[in-house]
């Protein structure tokens, strides 16, 4: 970088009317962030809490509702500042230190869910064998893989872009995604393979073992008798409600930048917040409803909350 006061900060264009209706977007973002932080955190207390919970199963969950909440904080305290700001701008440093939290906690969705699959099949398919596969330490290895393994991903994959001299400082959105490499003079070829690789390794390869562990599933309960079928409807539909979520999200990301040339400033604006808007308030509302024992002590707790507040 030649001149760095002129390529520190980077200006976030694409907000709209953010002088006229700043503070409207804060209340309307404001609500949703609080509303995502306490849903997923209601549910990862409860996993917490109730010792029956404390199953590999739920363990996936709760490390995925973290996961929800992380990347949406990734996302979220920042934006809320720009609508109060008069300039929307960001420090290039910042800007890829957003990029690494936001897509190492988006693309570790991926990897959790795949996880969970595993989990699933094994509960289902080798019930015999499930306490001596799953122990605790396997959890613990496979949450912390998950994380792990798409954060070095990530983080090399920023490290080579890092080093790209910016041509363009004004980004085509409201937070710091993909959308930056179109800042760049010239793209790298090792950046343009590692990041092909990184999207490989932490999203279509997990995706295609979710699908290869949910048809085995699907063949073996198929076979089996109506109460196991049953049983692995109410287990595996959540994760695949999830998983398609997931899916929409990833592939608006990866696709948005090629085309968001010909998309109006507004329209832009509406499609990049259902990036982190939906998705994070659908885990908790889907595990919440759909999982019977998270359910169960869901009503428990607001039952309970509303007698006392009646006394």
């Amino acid at each position: 970088m030649d001149d760095d006061l002129n390529v520190t900060y980077i200006t976030l264009g694409g907000h709209v009317e953010v002088h006229i209706y700043g503070p409207l977007y804060f209340v309307i973002m404001f609500t949703a962030y609080i509303l995502i932080i306490c849903s997923n955190s209601t549910i990862v207390c409860l996993i917490c809490i109730h010792k029956n919970l404390h199953e590999p199963m739920y363990i996936f969950i709760a490390a995925l509702l973290v996961n929800s909440g992380l990347y949406s904080t990734a996302v979220y305290p920042k934006l809320l500042i720009d609508f109060l700001s008069d300039k929307q701008i960001i420090s290039y440093p910042a800007c890829l230190c957003q990029m690494f939290m936001y897509y190492t906690f988006l693309a570790s969705e991926f990897p959790l869910l795949a996880v969970m699959s595993y989990d699933r099949y094994v509960s289902i398919c080798k019930p015999l064998q499930y306490s001596t596969i799953m122990t605790k330490r396997t959890v613990i290895i496979l949450v912390a893989f998950a994380w792990l393994f798409c954060a070095a991903h990530i983080l090399l994959a920023l490290m080579l872009n890092s080093f790209e001299k910016l041509c363009n400082l004004t980004l085509k959105g409201i937070f710091c995604n993909n959308s930056l490499i179109k800042l760049q003079c010239v793209r790298s070829t090792a950046s343009i393979i590692f990041g092909v690789i990184a999207l490989l390794n932490c999203s279509i390869l997990p995706f295609l073992f979710i699908l290869f562990t949910y048809a085995r599933i699907l063949i073996i309960t198929y076979r089996s008798s109506r109460e196991v079928r049953s049983k692995a409807a109410q287990t595996c539909l959540p994760h695949l409600l999830v998983l398609i979520s997931i899916s929409f999200l990833t592939t608006y990301d990866v696709v948005i930048i090629r085309v968001e040339s010909g998309l109006t400033k507004t329209v832009r604006l509406i499609m990049t917040l259902q990036v982190f808007l939906y998705h994070p308030l659908l885990n908790p509302i889907i595990y919440g409803l759909k999982m019977k024992e998270i359910s169960k002590y869901l009503k428990r707790f607001f039952c309970q909350d509303k007698f006392n507040f009646r006394n």
